[in-house]
């Protein structure tokens, strides 16, 4: 098992910038792909980011150029910088770890709330 545990949520004005931060624990060898997803309340779980163990990373065409996500391994930890946020970016944001032997694992979710 790998138990993810994001920080780093909160309320922040539109334009402005949070970090987030996801620490993997448990059976963390293998660990491969790290990345962000978010919900908001009354639609479906997206992807926001991802980023394998090479360094690789891709995003949703809506938070390109606003969102950074980077990791370091030797820390088990992914983060997502979050620039220039807006109203919509309102969601909880959950990590998500996936290992090359197989299993994927969530965290709790973090909320993030941007205000107009």
């Amino acid at each position: 098992q790998v138990q993810p545990v994001e920080s780093g949520g909160g309320l922040v004005q539109a334009g402005g910038s949070l970090r987030l931060s996801c620490a993997a624990s448990g059976s963390i060898f293998s660990i491969n792909t790290m990345g962000w997803y978010r919900q908001a309340p009354g639609k479906q779980r997206e992807l926001v980011a991802q980023i394998i163990r090479g360094g690789y990373a891709n995003y949703a065409d809506s938070v390109k150029g606003r969102f950074t996500i980077s990791r370091d391994n030797a820390k088990n930890t992914v983060y997502l910088q979050m620039d220039s946020l807006k109203p919509e970016d309102t969601a909880v944001y959950y990590c998500c770890v996936l290992r090359s032997v197989g299993g994927t694992y969530w965290g709790q979710g973090t909320q993030v709330t941007v205000s107009s």
